[in-house]
């Protein structure tokens, strides 16, 4: 067989695709960032007509450069939660509470499961309040490196992976940063 690798990530990712869609949600397999960014911007996003967009922190959206298209938009109401220099402390809050009244979230997840279930911990609380209750609509953008067989999965990836790497990455002062492994704190 030619190509394995892909033929095997084709398969896991129509399975998820399926049990995505069994769950309610609407689902695209993409296969790269700029296919990613390209259904985002060319399918979605029209076919939605937000007036207003904002996002949760996502390194996948950073990464598609969907961030870099439209945080300087003129067609839609942006509520930019990244440009923490320009606010202070409680007016970040604040456009992060604004976000959960737009049109349109941008988010990732922590981890999809095989069963199409998405699980999040998150930091602030902003990203899980969108996906579950807020915004008219809601795209989660999910890497094929977070794929998980189950729940459990899930947060064994959380919490030895996922939290601390974000700690790292955003300067954090927990104990993960040093230990490599979540302390539930």
């Amino acid at each position: 067989m030619e190509k394995p690798v892909e033929f095997y990530w084709l398969l896991r990712l129509e399975e998820v695709k399926s049990a995505l869609e069994k769950n309610n949600f609407e689902a695209f397999i993409a296969k790269d960032t700029e296919t990613a960014k390209s259904i985002v911007e060319n399918e979605i996003i029209p076919r939605l007509k937000p007036k207003s967009i904002s996002w949760g922190g996502s390194k996948t959206f950073m990464e598609t450069g969907i961030y870099d298209s439209l945080k300087n938009s003129k067609n839609h109401e942006i509520i930019d939660t990244y440009d923490n220099k320009r606010y202070t402390p409680e007016e970040v809050s604040e456009r992060r509470r604004q976000a959960l009244l737009t049109d349109l979230f941008i988010t990732g997840t922590n981890a999809v499961t095989e069963a199409g279930h998405l699980v999040n911990l998150d930091m602030i609380g902003n990203r899980v309040g969108a996906i579950t209750y807020g915004p008219r609509n809601v795209i989660v953008l999910v890497g094929k490196n977070k794929i998980v067989s189950d729940l459990d999965d899930a947060m064994f990836r959380i919490k030895n992976f996922t939290a601390p790497i974000n700690a790292m990455r955003l300067d954090k002062k927990t104990p993960c940063i040093k230990s490599g492994r979540c302390a539930d704190c």
